[in-house]
């Protein structure tokens, strides 16, 4: 790309097949590999800790899920208006969005990583935490919440280089941090026998690495938009038209760390510390698949929000159902390898007998409803890419209180151990078909500009 004139050209006209070509494979390769960063740490710590480690790092996922939610508040809001805004062809207002979006990430970073040094403890006993697994956590955290701005400043603005034009070189930034953390995992938990935290240290570095990379582009000169000394002061109006969008995001992040902290508890009382790390487990491996559906979603996000912007109706909802078709196509995969391949799967992360056949069953049972997560995925980001916050925020919110927090509580006293692991497939299918009827009612709204530009609804 070499400027803004040819970035506005091809979202406008070209084909819409070829654009979620060339902006969706960049992404899905980058969240893939960023999806590796907690998948090969679970690896190394079930392999060579053992498999309460693997408990332990588990009790730390509500964590990681706070901490990416702020960042997702920023890096996705800001990434969603700076689309919308390019398609407007404000330029001048799009910079202010990427300034703004970095002192916020300052700010409110640095406020959740203090809160969350001060509660640690008290936070983990809330998520499961006893007395076998409780240190391992601590010892992962004591290293990671630090790294949690860099975690911000990674993910965000990862998000909003994709989002002005240049997925390519966002991939390649995800891509270097992951393929670091892959190289200095071993090296320190075996080579200098660090153990759980040195898989954290491994982390830590690598965000690092990829937030200095990403930062760095906004400075050069090929950038769309780029930082200016001018532009680094918070505005109101700008503050609030981010976190406006990113509040979607931000919500279902924040609603899912609740809901672990629910499963674990429940998983503690049915199933002991092993449940536990099954759910890790288990969580390892549906987001590798969950993964492919955001990196889809993150390389779509700049044509809806574009063509939102530029009023092309009918080549935002071409975007919305072909990536639809592609979501379910590739849960749909998940969820054939995971009903037949459960137990080869689970031996990647642990040796240990019971805790294998613990998690097979889990994922057998979790991924029933599988096929339809892709497009209730995809139209929760549709209405994200397009600023309606309030309805991406209700689509998020109807999975994780309106439908699995009621299941959690009454399955597991029906069908014990298994009923909780049910929870998960039967809010899923519920909340697939609030999505389908909610997307129903909003593309009728544009029926007339929709059957004028040919598009068959």
């Amino acid at each position: 790309m070499k400027n803004n004139a040819d970035f506005t050209h091809k979202l406008a006209t070209e084909s819409i097949g070829k654009l979620i070509w060339q902006y969706s494979i960049p992404a899905i390769t980058g969240t893939v590999v960023m999806s590796l960063y907690n998948i090969v740490d679970r690896i190394f710590i079930g392999q060579g800790v053992g498999p309460l480690a693997i408990s332990g790092l588990a009790l730390t996922f509500p964590f990681m899920i706070i901490l990416m939610a702020f960042g997702m508040l920023i890096g996705a809001g800001s990434a969603s208006r700076i689309s919308i805004t390019l398609g407007e062809g404000n330029i001048e207002k799009a910079e202010k969005i990427l300034a703004n979006a970095l002192i916020l990430t300052f700010l409110i970073s640095g406020a959740v990583i203090v809160l969350s040094f001060v509660f640690m403890k008290d936070l983990l006993r809330l998520f499961g935490g006893t007395k076998n697994t409780i240190q391992y956590a601590v010892d992962y955290m004591q290293i990671i919440i630090p790294g949690g701005m860099l975690t911000a400043i990674y993910f965000g603005f990862n998000n909003i280089m994709r989002a002005s034009g240049f997925p390519r070189k966002a991939m390649y930034s995800i891509v270097l941090g992951a393929v670091l953390n892959i190289i200095l995992d071993p090296i320190f938990i075996f080579v200098f026998d660090l153990g759980i935290r040195g898989a954290a240290i491994a982390t830590v570095i690598s965000y690092f690495v990829g937030s200095i990379w990403v930062v760095s582009h906004f400075f050069q000169s090929n950038s769309v938009i780029r930082f200016h000394k001018k532009n680094f002061k918070l505005e109101k109006d700008i503050v609030f038209s981010i976190l406006s969008i990113g509040l979607s995001p931000f919500s279902m992040q924040l609603a899912a760390s609740f809901v672990v902290i629910i499963i674990n508890g429940t998983l503690l009382h049915h199933g002991g510390d092993l449940a536990i790390g099954a759910y890790g487990i288990l969580n390892s491996v549906l987001t590798l698949v969950i993964m492919l559906i955001i990196g889809l979603n993150q390389g779509t996000q700049p044509i809806i929000g574009y063509n939102y912007g530029a009023k092309l109706y009918h080549r935002m909802f071409s975007t919305l159902r072909i990536s639809a078709v592609i979501a379910t196509l590739l849960t749909s995969v998940g969820f054939l390898i995971s009903i037949f391949f459960s137990k080869a799967v689970v031996s990647v992360f642990t040796v240990d007998e019971s805790l294998q056949d613990i998690t097979a069953n889990a994922l057998r049972i979790t991924v029933i409803m599988f096929p339809v997560v892709g497009f209730q995925i995809v139209v929760s980001n549709f209405f994200q890419s397009i600023g309606k916050a309030k309805i991406s925020i209700f689509l998020s919110m109807t999975r994780q209180f309106l439908f699995l927090i009621p299941c959690l509580i009454v399955l597991p006293k029906i069908f014990g151990l298994d009923g909780a692991w049910a929870s998960l497939p039967v809010s899923d299918g519920l909340s697939t078909l609030v999505s389908a009827v909610t997307i129903f009612l909003f593309v009728r709204k544009f029926n007339k500009d929709l059957k004028r530009d040919g598009f068959k609804v």
